[in-house]
């Protein structure tokens, strides 16, 4: 749905004629409400029907779908992307949270697999843009969208509810700031800005960039290839989660990508970018699903409030790095601005280093610790 959103924009400009500052609101029309619904429900998790909240996102988001689909004018369109993504907000406020608690020693394995399936939509949602346009109408593609997801609402309506105990515990105002305090936490929210700011800018520029680098026509391909190469990465991540710990593999991801990126936008010209492009991919892919696991095994009793934060800074990564590119584009070129990517990841890179040298401290003095206290019991 949301790579959908940006291949329709030329249709809308063409059958509802807004001006481009109006197309501009698409992207924050469905964040503003996913962000607002999501912290909120995220934070409160522990006490809420989380059956009953996931069923009421996807009739919502059935319904937003539909009208989107049947929207006479942009304001209407506008309007039915803001239910949508407070919809959305709810399902993915609570959907983690609980893999979490089904497969709490997998964390790392689920969340990768889980966002395999998201790289699938997000793949094939410009293609279903393009064929719904060369059939007849780009309204189709939100109509048949409504569809599915009314079909998965039905789905979730008739599965029994599953025999869950969790620890899950709301968080409260006084328990955010020990929360965000944690290392595990704290580190994950500054690497996750880095790599998400990262994959905001390839989002954003990478088919631009590639328009002087490739022949025409490859340039809008890159983006596509770029997404493609997220599904065989966080499968494969998703594998690795089960052999090594979440912080090591999320370290080899991001020292994976300084070279992945430096190579892409210094070093190579003309196709060899698309290699370039897809090993970015592959690794970055992997980056979001890790680190998100790496916090929650620390807080497992708080996996909703931690889902929500990462993904709220998460969203500001991806807004905040593609704007402060763009002012480096106006003032030198898209190359100048695109090799900048490799700083963010250098940065993260650090923290990770860091994190690791503190946890095997930790580790250390918890096998010191433990041994005393057992001579003492023995005495």
């Amino acid at each position: 749905m949301l790579q959908a959103r940006g291949a329709v924009l030329p249709s809308l400009a063409g059958d509802f004629g807004p001006p481009e500052w109006q197309l501009g609101l698409v992207a924050p029309a469905g964040t503003v409400g996913y962000l607002v619904v999501m912290v909120v429900v995220g934070s409160g998790a522990g006490h809420l029907d989380s059956r009953r909240f996931i069923l009421v996102g996807l009739v919502g988001s059935a319904l937003a779908l539909l009208a989107m689909g049947l929207a006479p004018a942009f304001a209407l369109f506008l309007g039915a992307i803001v239910i949508r993504g407070a919809a959305t907000g709810a399902v993915r406020a609570l959907d983690r949270p609980l893999l979490s608690h089904f497969y709490p020693g997998e964390r790392g394995r689920v969340y990768n697999r889980y966002d395999m399936a998201w790289a699938v939509g997000a793949a094939s949602g410009p293609l279903a843009v393009a064929g719904a346009v060369a059939v007849g109408s780009w309204r189709l593609v939100y109509g048949a969208l409504a569809v599915t997801v009314a079909l998965v609402a039905a789905l979730f309506w008739r599965l029994d509810p599953p025999a869950l105990r969790t620890t899950e515990r709301p968080l409260t105002r006084d328990g955010l700031a020990p929360l965000l305090g944690r290392p595990e936490v704290l580190g994950m929210l500054v690497v996750l800005f880095f790599t998400t700011g990262v994959e905001g800018a390839l989002f954003t520029w990478l088919p631009y960039y590639a328009s002087a680098q490739l022949p025409d026509g490859l340039s809008e391909a890159t983006l596509t290839l770029l997404l493609v190469t997220y599904v065989p990465g966080r499968y494969v991540s998703g594998w690795l989660a089960e052999r090594v710990d979440y912080l090591t593999l999320a370290g080899a991801l991001v020292a994976g990508l300084v070279p992945a990126v430096a190579y892409t936008f210094v070093l190579a010209d003309g196709l060899w970018v698309l290699v370039g492009v897809a090993a970015t991919g592959l690794l970055l892919s992997g980056a979001f699903p890790t680190l998100l696991a790496y916090a929650t095994e620390a807080v497992p009793e708080h996996s909703g409030p931690v889902n929500a934060i990462a993904t709220g800074v998460g969203s500001v990564g991806i807004g905040s790095v593609p704007a402060v590119l763009g002012v480096v584009v106006d003032r030198w070129d898209v190359a100048s601005a695109m090799s900048l990517l490799v700083v963010p990841l250098v940065a993260g890179l650090a923290v990770l280093a860091v994190a690791g040298l503190a946890q095997r401290r930790r580790d250390r003095q918890h096998a010191g610790v433990t041994p005393s206290h057992e001579c003492e019991r023995d005495d």
